[in-house]
């Protein structure tokens, strides 16, 4: 009785060891690459937008259907600063520096892809900064190996893929 005892658990260790571990690490792979395609995509797209000066609904479909080809959701979310120049008073037309702050005034994703709806283009400036943010919202298969051997408990702000970039505009959108 003994005997097989200790066999069915050395079953069930190598069964663990052969076919359990091999697939997390594959799985963990897997998510590493779409992190790096992910990132990689991104950084495109925000520096795109940076040097060109306008962000445009076939570039933004693009992006997203270039993140979601590695198998997984996402939330994307974008911040546009755009820089509204207060000169102040005490500058005069001649002096070609300005007194005063710049005040950069924030508009986001909802508001972002109300203007791309609209227009099919948001034009930025010289100046603005752009920043974008991604973060999947399925679980991965990685995450679902760890939570039954692992018993993780992951809430509802658990992601394992996840990428951001942000820059100052470069270029003036052709619009203004």
């Amino acid at each position: 009785m003994g005997d097989s005892f200790v066999t069915i658990i050395a079953i069930f260790l190598a069964a663990i060891l052969m076919f359990v571990f091999p697939l997390m690490s594959i799985s963990e792979r897997t998510d590493d690459v779409s992190q790096l395609s992910v990132q990689t995509a991104t950084t495109e797209f925000v520096d795109k937008v940076r040097t060109t000066g306008k962000l445009t609904l076939d570039d933004y479909d693009k992006y997203v259907q270039t993140i979601t080809s590695t198998g997984n959701s996402f939330e994307v979310s974008m911040q546009a600063q755009i820089l509204d120049e207060n000169p102040g008073v005490k500058t005069t037309q001649a002096e070609t520096t300005k007194i005063g702050e710049n005040v950069y005034y924030s508009q986001f994703t909802s508001q972002i892809m109300d203007t791309l709806d609209k227009n099919g283009v948001v034009y930025l400036k010289e100046g603005d900064l752009f920043s974008t943010s991604v973060k999947n919202t399925n679980t991965t298969m990685s995450q679902q190996l760890e939570g039954f051997l692992y018993k993780v408990s992951g809430g509802n702000d658990t992601y394992s893929i996840a990428a951001e970039h942000a820059g100052m505009v470069t270029a003036n959108g052709t619009g203004k």
